[in-house]
């Protein structure tokens, strides 16, 4: 099994999958705009450059993703809200620089730093509106988390 995140977004999926592929080394396999949907969906003409599906590989990891206008999702203009993507490495390096590429333009809700579960984690709101969380998984095995 596999469980993959969707991201939802306003006009910048393509953008924001770019972004993503760039900092975290991954490839975008598929981007489908609205204005390749069957005939019988109709697009409005400001619609029809936006991502009706994008899907991007980081290793043996994805994200899937789509733009969603408030006429189809009410809330996509309001804060994500009850989850994170979460990004895990054992390099502490690795890690502050995901942190540090990701979060430009956004906002941070946690620097990165030692903590006592971890020799470095961050958390931040990326400047799409996507709540991240960046952590360093230590090498003791007294750890509460699992290893990456």
């Amino acid at each position: 099994m596999k469980i993959v995140t969707s991201l939802s977004f306003r006009g910048q999926c393509r953008e924001a999958f770019e972004f993503y592929a760039k900092v975290l080394g991954g490839k975008i396999t598929a981007t489908v705009p609205y204005s390749a949907a069957p005939g019988e969906m109709p697009v409005d003409e400001q619609h029809k450059d936006w991502m009706m599906h994008a899907w991007l590989d980081v290793g043996d990891q994805s994200l899937m993703g789509a733009d969603m206008d408030l006429d189809w999702a009410p809330r996509i203009d309001q804060p994500k809200n009850g989850f994170d993507v979460s990004l895990h490495t054992s390099d502490v390096a690795e890690a502050r620089r995901w942190f540090e590429q990701l979060s430009e333009g956004g906002t941070q809700t946690m620097p990165f730093q030692e903590t006592f579960w971890s020799p470095g984690f961050g958390a931040f709101v990326d400047r799409f509106g996507i709540p991240w969380m960046i952590n360093t998984t230590p090498a003791s095995p007294d750890c509460t988390l699992p290893n990456s």
